[in-house]
């Protein structure tokens, strides 16, 4: 074993965390940072044994050993004798976020995808779901069991919402307090292991959603062992967390450390950092390029692809540019590209969408990415944005529906309410054969009808307070003066699980097909996939934006009518043969209006 930078432990090819309760030869070795503290213990609360004196260990660490204790061992930490809290870096958190933190064993989970190599994002076609209402079961056993029902739609990537654990039973994830640690209502690591192991099996990589830019205000404990958060910024959530202040460099491991550990420990294949434009870090190397770094030495290492996924609202390119000049993301995801889509098909203009409904709009998402580029935005009051015109489409992520669009909504309608069926089939065009990475939210693919609305289930009474008042504020940019769903209360989260019934039924049935057709038309062309933007050519006509693209001996075009009349459309000179028509006209037939027709050139 040798040091290493940070105060991570290099071991072979496995780099083990800085901080928690670790299995070792005949017992446990406990490693916590608290700087301020004057003495820490363990306390051991099953198996019963008297608590562990920890001795300084240089940095700000604090470290114990025991022998004969193991996995499942369930203890808390004593900050100077009194304050009795759970490990920052628990791996477990068996009776929620305030109960005592349980020791795991990784190396103990029998992993069969040993054969498993990753797979990159410009290569994926993404299903986004929230554990928690995808299935009946509600946890990861559940998404396990429709594994093999999306193999059959044909996506090859799956997406977690957040899943560290966050207080009760029902949460986005965005008010997890523990990064380390999988939901235990979920599962828990075995439960989270097992479904990652299936989805390598079975073909399908798994993204987790992952938060750094802050902890939920519930079982957050932090500031009890050091100084992890700084009031020199301020974010939405409250006091930003320490990336760039004194002792900001064990913060900045713990964070790492996380995000090493859902790669090591889980196999997740790529991480989507939440709201990085939240994270506040004015050093001379960025938190998420360190990240970047040391995201690759452990790729090198375990010989898996692994990948960092940003939503930012920077429209900023520094995210994905490599380092020294950026923060070497592979990807992140496009919010212009779902605006312009959505305010074209909803008519909607209120918050953020103020800033969009002209169509030269998506065909600029189409051919440049960002929209707001360095455009004056009205709705910031500033200018915006860099150009992305040069940046792979590969490296953009796009969707017409995902968990905030939808549940950030005041009464979280989805897509298949707001827009008719040839909306809501033009949208999946515009994504599945657009440039870019798609992604699909949990239920889109077969027209769900309920709703998918913002639901938490904390415990202190003034939290739920202003969680309630909160959310009524956020609405009013909207113009939205109904009363919205009760956040706490349980009818919101029984009202987002998907009907699994209706995907059998009519229309529903119907457009599940569409989607499977068209899902394998992207992937049967590699034209119809993601290429360089100097092969991608996009052409507006009136209502009309006609893409063309070329790989190899592979050439597409896509042409989409926004318009409410039909069209004839003008493809280059050559032997184009159509192979999809949202409406089921004939090629030789006008493009119906609100409508898209494939084709493929002849070889």
């Amino acid at each position: 074993m040798r040091p290493a930078p940070g105060g991570r432990r290099v071991t072979g090819a496995v780099i083990t965390s800085a901080q928690g309760a670790l299995p070792v030869k005949g017992g446990l070795a406990f490693t916590v940072w608290a700087p301020a503290a004057e003495r820490m213990e363990v306390r051991i609360f099953s198996p019963r044994r008297p608590a562990l004196r920890m001795k300084k260990a240089g940095g700000g660490y604090w470290k114990a050993s025991a022998r004969g204790l193991g996995a499942g061992t369930r203890y808390k930490y004593a900050v100077n004798g009194r304050d009795e809290r759970p490990d920052p870096a628990s791996a477990f958190q068996p009776e929620g976020v305030h109960g005592p933190s349980e020791a795991v064993d990784h190396a103990a989970f029998p992993w069969a995808d040993a054969a498993w190599r990753g797979l990159a994002p410009e290569k994926m076609i993404v299903y986004e779901l929230h554990p928690g209402t995808f299935t009946p079961t509600g946890d990861f056993a559940g998404v396990e069991s429709r594994i093999p029902y999306l193999k059959s739609l044909g996506v090859n990537a799956v997406e977690l919402m957040p899943v560290s654990q966050f207080p009760g039973s029902r949460n986005w994830g965005y008010d997890g307090t523990y990064p380390y640690a999988p939901q235990n209502s979920y599962g828990g690591p075995e439960g989270l292991k097992k479904l990652v192991d299936a989805c390598h099996r079975a073909g399908l990589a798994v993204i987790l959603d992952v938060v750094y830019n802050h902890l939920g205000p519930e079982g957050n404990y932090l500031g009890t062992y050091g100084p992890y958060f700084t009031d020199r910024y301020r974010t939405p959530w409250g006091d930003a967390i320490n990336y760039d202040g004194k002792d900001s460099s064990a913060v900045r491991e713990y964070f790492i450390g996380s995000a090493l550990g859902w790669f090591r420990d889980y196999h997740i294949d790529a991480l989507r950092l939440d709201a990085v434009h939240g994270i506040f870090d004015f050093g001379a190397k960025h938190f998420l390029a360190e990240l970047s770094e040391r995201t690759r030495d452990l790729s090198r290492l375990l010989g898996r692809r692994l990948s960092l996924i940003a939503e930012s609202d920077l429209n900023d390119v520094r995210a994905l540019a490599p380092a020294p000049a950026g923060w070497g993301m592979a990807a992140q995801w496009s919010d212009d590209f779902h605006h312009a889509l959505h305010t074209l098909l909803t008519g909607e203009r209120g918050g953020y969408y103020e800033d969009f409904g002209e169509f030269g709009q998506l065909a600029k998402a189409f051919s440049d990415g960002f929209v707001y580029d360095w455009a004056w935005s009205p709705h910031r009051g500033r200018r915006h944005g860099s150009s992305s015109r040069l940046v792979h489409p590969g490296k953009f992520v796009v969707c017409s529906q995902n968990h905030d669009q939808v549940g950030n909504r005041l009464l979280g309608e989805r897509l298949s309410v707001l827009a008719g069926e040839r909306g809501l089939r033009l949208a999946a065009g515009a994504v599945l054969l657009s440039p870019y990475v798609p992604m699909l939210f949990m239920g889109e693919e077969y027209a769900e009808k309920n709703p998918f609305q913002y639901f938490v289930s904390h415990g202190d009474p003034d939290l739920v307070r202003a969680v309630r008042e909160g959310r009524k504020r956020e609405f009013a940019a909207f113009g939205w003066k109904k009363e919205p769903p009760d956040p706490q209360g349980e009818a919101a989260f029984a009202a987002s699980r998907l009907d699994w019934d209706s995907v059998s039924r009519g229309a529903h049935a119907a457009m599940l097909d569409f989607y499977r057709r068209l899902i394998s038309l992207r992937r049967s062309e590699p034209s119809f996939g993601c290429v360089p933007r100097r092969d991608v050519s996009v052409k507006v006509s009136g209502k009309t934006i006609a893409l063309f693209r070329r790989r190899g001996n592979s050439a597409s075009a896509v042409v989409f009518n926004f318009g409410r009349s039909a069209v004839r459309p003008a493809l280059p000179p050559g032997r184009w043969r159509a192979v999809f028509d949202s409406s089921g006209r004939r090629a030789a037939e006008p493009l119906a209006p609100e409508s898209f027709r494939a084709y493929i050139r002849g070889k």
